[in-house]
C-alpha cells in the first residue's frame, strides 16, 4: 500500500538526492578528470571523446534541474542515455561499485531511481512539475 500522504515527500528525497548525485559527478568531471582527461577517458572506454563536455553539461543542468524541481520526470528520463553509457563502462568490472575501476551496481541503481522518478513523478515542492497527459486522446497524440 502506498502511503499517498507521504510518498510526495519520498519522491523529493530521491529527486534530490539524483540532483546531488549528478551535480557531483559533474563536478569531479571538472575539478578532477579535467574535461580533457574525460575525454580521453571516455575515447579507452570506446565513446567518441566529444561527448565529454556534452555529458558533463548534461549533468550539470540535470542535476540543477531535478534540486529545483523543474520537470523532474523529463529530466530523470532525459539523463537515462547519461546513466546507460555509465553502465556500459562498468559493466565489465564485476558487480561492486568498490572493485577496481567501479562495477555496474551503482549505475544500474541510478538508472532505477531515475526511472522510479520518471514514472512516480516529480515530488513535493517541485518548483514546476512535468506535464502529464491524462486523456486518451492527450495519450494519442503524445504518441
Amino acid at each position: 500500500m502506498i502511503d499517498t500522504r507521504l510518498a510526495p515527500y519520498a519522491l523529493t528525497l530521491l529527486r534530490l538526492s539524483l540532483g546531488v548525485m549528478f551535480l557531483a559527478h559533474a563536478w569531479l568531471k571538472v575539478a578532477v578528470f579535467t574535461v580533457p582527461g574525460f575525454a580521453g577517458f571516455m575515447a579507452q572506454a570506446g565513446f567518441p571523446p566529444a561527448l565529454a563536455l556534452p555529458v558533463i553539461v548534461a549533468e550539470a543542468i540535470g542535476g540543477l534541474a531535478l534540486l529545483l524541481g523543474l520537470y523532474a520526470r523529463a529530466v530523470s528520463l532525459a539523463l537515462l542515455p547519461v546513466l546507460s553509457g555509465a553502465l556500459m563502462v562498468h559493466a565489465g568490472n564485476g558487480w561492486v561499485f568498490n572493485a577496481p575501476n567501479g562495477g555496474w551496481e551503482y549505475p544500474a541503481f541510478l538508472i532505477v531511481g531515475a526511472l522510479v522518478q520518471a514514472l512516480a513523478g516529480d515530488g513535493a515542492l517541485a518548483l514546476r512539475a512535468t506535464p502529464v497527459p491524462t486523456s486518451r486522446r492527450a495519450l494519442a497524440a503524445a504518441a
